[in-house]
C-alpha cells in the first residue's frame, strides 16, 4: 500500500530533497513544485501547479513494441470500429446532427473518438485524422445559442452531461494538435451554460454524478488557456459539490468497477483548487481501500467484474476492459498532479500485466472481463460466479458496447505520457518504452530524445539527446521504479552515483548533440504472498508478473451469435471478416508451486529468447522471457459449477501429484492464465 503521509510531507515542503552526489547526477525524492515552465501550460492561480506537465499530443512517437501496438490498433478493432459498431454509423447519428437529434447520442462515439483521434495524431495518419475531424467538426457546429452542444439527452427531465464530458476531452486533444480557437469558444460558452444550470438539475444522473471529476479537469484546462474567466473557479466548486462523494472513510459512493478506476481521483483533482491535503489524502485512501478489500490479486486491478461484491474476492473475479484503461488514465493524471512515481509504477503494472490480455494478440477482438486467474474464455453465461449474465468472457469485436469503444484510449494515452515537462524547464522520462520525442526545454529550445529499449522485457534503457548542433542547458529526470533496488546510470559512458531508494535521478548539464544516457534497472525475481487470498503467491520480475503458460485453443465463433445482448452492429458488418473466439485450455492449469523452492526464488531459472521478429512480445508463443518453476497438480482444484476456474484452495495444499517443471510467462501475454498460485508441500 502507498505510504501517503511520507509523500505528502514531501509535497508540503521538501522540494528537491536531494542527496548531493559527485558529478552531474543527483538522487531526487520529489520533482520541483515551484517555478514556472516557460514552454508548457501549467495551472494558474488560484490553482496549485501540477508537478509534471503533459506534452501536446504528437510530441511523442512510440517505437518498438508500443509502436507495434498502436499499428495493431490502427489495423485492428480501433481503426475499423466505424465499419462494425452501430453507434458509429453516420446514418441519423445524433453526434453529427446540428440540432442534437438522432440516434446514438450518448457515450459510445466520444469514448471511441478519445483514443481513435489521438491514435491518428500520434501516428500522423491522414485517414484517421480526416475521419476524426468529421465528428469533431459536427460537435463544434452543434453549439446552441444558450451554449449547450451535442445531443440533448434528458433523464427525469434533467440533462445528462456524461457524453459531453467525453467529447470535451476529444476537443481538448484536437486543440493540442491543431490550435483551433473554436474549441476555446465552444468550451467557454458551454461552461457558462453549466454555470447557469440550477444545482437541482446539475450532475444528477448516476454516471455523470459519479464522474464529475472529468468535467472538473476540463474546467481547469479551459481556465489555464483563457483570461478573464475567474467565474470558472466558481463552476469548479459547483461541480465538486454536485459530484458523488469520493471522500468517504472506508467506503465509496458505488462499487461499479469503471467508476472506481475513474472516479477515485476526483478528490485529488479538486485538491488543485482547495489545496487541502485532506482532499489529496482521500484519493490515496480510496486506492488503498479498494485494493485492501478487493485487490488482493496480481496485475494491479481488483475483483469487481462489473460491480464489486462482498465475498467475491478470489483472483478468478475480473475487471472490465473499460476499468483497465480508466485506471491507466487516472494514474497518468495523478502522476501529473503529484509527481509521485508510484502512479507511474502502477500505470506500468496495469499496462504490462492486465490490459494486453483483454484483447487478442492481433487487436481484432476484446472481452468484457479479464481475470488474474482465468482458465476459460468462452461464450457461456457464468453468473452468478461473475456479476454479469451472458457471454461476458468471449473475445468478440461486435460485443461489450462500452469497452468496445472505450478501449481505444489505453495505449494512445499511455504513449502520450512517456515524457512530461517539469517546472524547471526540464523534461522527465516517467514511463518507459522505445520512442522519439520532441520537447521544448531551457530557454525555449527544441531538443529530441530517442529512447531505445525492449523494456519491460529488458533491463537497459538507452537515451540519445539531439540538440541540432547547439548546446542546451536543462535538467533531465529519470524515474526509478520502486522495485528497482540497484539502479545504475551512465552519462556518455561515465557512471553516476544513484542513492538507494531514490525516486528520480536528475541530470543537469549543458547537453550536446549525441549525448547518451543509459539507465540500468536490474530485475530480480520476487515472491508476493496474498495472505488475504488463501495464502496464494505470485511471481514477479521487475514490473512483470508471471503466469502459468496454458496451451490456448482458439475456437472461431460467429460474432453476431455470440455477442452480449445489448450489442448492436451495422447492417454491412461482416462477422466472417471480424470473427469472435472462445479460448479453451488445451493443457492442465490446476498447478500449485512447490513450497520449498519459494524460499530462494532468486534461484529460479530465467529463460531468455530472441526478441520476436514482429516486435510484439505480448503473445504466449512469442514471449522473449520466461521462468521455470517446480509445481504439482492439485486434483481437487477444478472448473466449478458455473464454468469458472475454481476458487483457490487454502495454501499450503497436500498433493500426491508428481513434481513437474512448468513454464511461467509474462502475465500480459497469457490470455488464459493462473497468476495467483496455491502452494503445495
Amino acid at each position: 500500500m502507498i505510504k501517503r503521509i511520507g509523500f505528502l510531507n514531501l509535497l508540503m515542503g521538501l522540494g528537491l530533497a536531494a542527496s548531493a552526489q559527485s558529478g552531474i547526477a543527483t538522487s531526487v525524492n520529489q520533482l520541483p513544485l515551484t517555478g514556472k515552465n516557460s514552454q508548457y501550460i501549467n495551472n494558474r492561480a488560484p490553482l496549485k501547479q501540477n508537478a509534471l506537465l503533459k506534452l501536446p499530443v504528437g510530441s511523442i512517437v512510440p517505437e518498438g513494441w508500443l509502436g507495434k501496438y498502436l499499428e495493431l490498433q490502427k489495423d485492428g478493432l480501433t481503426g475499423h470500429l466505424g465499419e462494425i459498431s452501430a453507434w458509429l454509423s453516420k446514418k441519423n447519428n445524433a453526434w453529427l446532427s446540428t440540432d442534437g437529434k438522432g440516434d446514438y447520442g450518448w457515450e459510445e462515439v466520444p469514448y471511441w473518438l478519445k483514443g481513435y483521434a489521438n491514435l491518428g495524431y500520434i501516428l500522423k495518419d491522414p485517414k484517421i485524422i480526416a475521419e476524426s475531424k468529421i465528428w469533431l467538426e459536427a460537435a463544434l457546429k452543434s453549439q446552441r445559442p444558450d451554449g449547450y452542444f451535442g445531443p440533448l439527452i434528458l433523464r427525469n427531465n434533467k440533462p445528462d452531461l456524461w457524453g459531453n464530458m467525453l467529447m470535451l476531452w476529444c476537443l481538448q486533444s484536437y486543440y493540442e494538435y491543431s490550435g483551433d480557437q473554436r474549441v476555446l469558444t465552444l468550451m467557454t460558452n458551454y461552461f457558462k451554460w453549466q454555470a447557469n444550470l440550477p444545482g437541482s438539475f446539475f450532475l444528477k444522473d448516476y454516471w455523470e454524478n459519479s464522474r464529475g471529476g472529468d468535467n472538473l479537469l476540463s474546467v481547469y484546462w479551459l481556465y489555464n488557456r483563457t483570461q478573464g474567466n475567474e467565474w470558472l473557479m466558481d463552476l469548479a466548486d459547483k461541480i465538486h459539490r454536485n459530484t458523488a462523494n469520493w471522500r468517504q472513510k472506508d467506503d465509496l459512493p458505488n462499487w461499479h468497477n469503471v467508476n472506481v478506476a475513474q472516479c477515485f481521483r476526483e478528490p485529488a483533482t479538486y485538491y488543485l483548487k482547495s489545496q487541502s491535503t485532506a482532499d489529496l489524502n482521500a484519493t490515496y485512501d480510496n486506492f488503498n481501500f479498494v485494493r485492501q478489500v478487493f485487490g488482493q490479486v496480481p496485475g494491479g486491478m481488483f475483483g469487481a467484474d462489473e460491480n464489486a461484491r462482498p465475498g467475491y474476492t478470489d483472483p478468478r473475479q475480473g475487471v472490465e476492459t473499460c476499468g483497465m484503461v480508466e485506471q491507466m488514465a487516472s494514474n497518468e493524471i495523478l502522476l501529473g498532479i503529484t509527481g509521485d512515481p508510484f502512479w507511474a509504477d502502477h500505470a506500468e503494472e496495469v499496462a504490462f500485466n492486465t490490459y494486453p490480455a483483454a484483447v487478442t494478440a492481433d487487436f481484432k477482438a476484446l472481452r468484457y472481463i479479464t481475470s488474474p486467474n482465468m482458465t476459460i474464455s468462452d461464450s457461456h453465461n457464468h453468473a452468478p460466479g461473475i456479476d454479469n449474465n451472458g457471454p461476458f468472457l468471449m473475445m468478440n469485436p461486435f460485443s461489450s458496447r462500452c469497452c468496445q469503444h472505450n478501449h481505444s484510449q489505453g495505449w494512445p494515452y499511455y504513449a502520450e505520457h512517456l515524457y512530461m515537462a517539469t517546472n524547471d524547464n526540464g523534461v522527465a522520462a516517467v514511463l518507459y518504452a522505445a520512442s522519439k520525442a520532441e520537447v521544448k526545454v531551457g530557454n525555449n529550445q527544441s531538443i529530441q530524445i530517442r529512447q531505445e529499449s525492449n523494456y519491460p522485457f529488458e533491463e537497459s534503457l538507452r537515451f540519445e539527446i539531439g540538440t541540432q548542433g547547439k548546446t542546451v542547458d536543462f535538467p533531465f529526470y529519470l524515474r526509478i521504479p520502486a522495485w528497482a533496488k540497484q539502479a545504475k546510470v551512465t552519462v556518455n559512458g561515465k557512471s553516476q552515483a544513484v542513492e538507494a531508494g531514490a525516486k528520480y535521478i536528475r541530470i543537469e548539464r549543458k547537453w550536446k548533440d549525441g549525448d547518451k544516457v543509459e539507465l540500468s534497472l536490474p530485475m530480480t525475481i520476487d515472491l508476493k504472498t496474498w495472505t488475504a487470498n488463501k495464502n496464494s503467491v505470485s511471481i514477479q520480475r521487475g514490473p512483470l508478473t508471471y503466469a502459468l503458460k496454458i496451451k490456448e485453443n482458439y475456437v472461431k465463433k460467429d460474432s453476431k451469435a455470440s455477442a452480449i445482448g445489448d450489442s448492436k452492429w451495422q447492417e454491412t458488418a461482416d462477422p466472417s471478416k471480424w470473427p469472435s473466439y472462445e479460448i479453451l485450455p488445451a493443457s492442465d492449469w490446476n498447478y500449485g508451486l512447490v513450497q520449498n523452492q519459494l524460499q530462494a526464488v532468486d534461484q529460479l531459472k530465467v529463460v531468455k529468447r530472441p526478441w520476436p521478429k514482429d516486435a510484439f512480445p505480448f503473445e504466449a508463443e512469442a514471449v522473449p522471457i520466461s521462468i521455470l518453476v517446480k509445481a504439482k497438480r492439485i486434483d481437487g482444484w477444478k472448473i466449478d459449477e458455473n464454468g469458472l476456474t475454481g476458487v483457490l484452495p487454502l495454501s499450503p495444499v497436500e498433493s500426491k501429484g508428481e513434481v513437474q517443471e512448468v513454464e511461467l510467462i509474462p502475465m500480459g501475454a497469457a490470455r488464459l492464465r493462473i497468476a495467483a498460485f496455491p502452494t503445495v508441500k
